[in-house]
């Protein structure tokens, strides 16, 4: 029986965890990061791949550098290692190891969005379909040579979370599918067009906030390429609010870019863009406050949002 150390942190790591518990290998080992203080009360709090490993009663080891700690996942003696979305690069020592390799399991087609946020990218550009791609490991990011890939389709709905399940669920099938192929030597796998690398590094504070100087498609894209993580923001009334939802309006309109033309029956908000076509805005977290409807906000704040405010800088 082949012996698999999985490696991965997130809840995109969870699927892919679970299918592996169904096939004829052994999982000796999970690898993932340790306990991270979350939310306001900064509680302690263990990431979902330990959880899911604890259920199964696999040994988990939570490195705070792999560096210091590798020589402890050899130990288990794995035959073949692993990975999706870990969130720590590999050491040469355990990429070159196992006899079948380091696979990692990476949510794009590579070699577009490189990096720990291809997800997002592929929303916040705009993309019609992004996928899978199982990848032998190098040293350099998201570089090494290519196994096998899998479109999925990006509706016009999706946001960040919807194509996250997706691509996990994606993912976790193909691994399992492709298993049996890498263990019986039959890949040829293909190496990366350098010339065609794109890259998808972890989302910045400042890229939440939203420019109502874009077209409106643009900024639709980027309302769904935060949601429901980390949520697009934008100025208002001296402090923040984070806007969680909004549907494109094909009108055009008078007035400056963030500016509040249309209230649309007590339920959204309409903001002019910098195509002169309208945001119709949804869902809404004023600051210090919970995520509500519009028209929730409304009821409770008749007045706070008003026609001919401009929010932004």
């Amino acid at each position: 029986m082949k012996r698999l150390v999985f490696m991965g942190t997130p809840d995109f790591s969870v699927p892919i965890l679970e299918k592996l518990m169904l096939t004829e290998y052994e999982i000796v080992l999970v690898v993932t990061q340790p306990d991270r203080p979350k939310g306001r009360k900064k509680i302690v709090t263990p990431p979902p791949v330990k959880k899911t490993a604890e259920k199964y009663e696999i040994p988990v080891l939570q490195p705070e550098k792999l560096n210091d700690e590798y020589k402890k996942i050899l130990a288990y003696k794995p035959d073949i290692i692993i990975t999706a979305a870990y969130g720590q690069i590999l050491p040469k020592e355990l990429l070159e190891t196992p006899e079948f390799g380091c696979i990692n399991v990476h949510a794009s087609l590579l070699p577009e969005l490189r990096g720990g946020a291809p997800i997002h990218y592929a929303i916040l550009q705009g993309k019609q379909k992004t996928g899978i791609t199982l990848m032998y490991m190098a040293e350099k990011l998201d570089a090494g040579d290519i196994i096998v890939q899998q479109s999925v389709k990006i509706a016009a709905a999706d946001h960040v979370g919807t194509l996250h399940d997706k691509l996990s669920e994606t993912g976790a099938l193909l691994l399992a599918d492709t298993l049996p192929e890498i263990f019986a030597q039959n890949i040829t796998p293909e190496s990366q067009d350098e010339s065609l690398a794109t890259f998808a590094f972890n989302i910045k504070r400042d890229q939440e906030r939203i420019d109502w100087q874009n077209p409106h498609d643009v900024i639709y894209n980027h309302i769904r390429g935060m949601h429901p993580w980390p949520v697009a923001f934008t100025t208002y009334d001296g402090g923040q609010m984070k806007i969680w939802w909004g549907e494109m309006d094909n009108h055009t309109y008078k007035g400056s870019p963030g500016e509040i033309v249309d209230i649309v029956d007590n339920e959204a908000f309409v903001v002019v863009c910098g195509n002169q076509k309208g945001l119709r805005i949804t869902e809404v977290q004023p600051a210090g406050k919970k995520r509500m409807t519009v028209s929730q906000y409304l009821q409770g704040s008749p007045d706070r949002i008003k026609t001919g405010i401009v929010l932004g800088d």
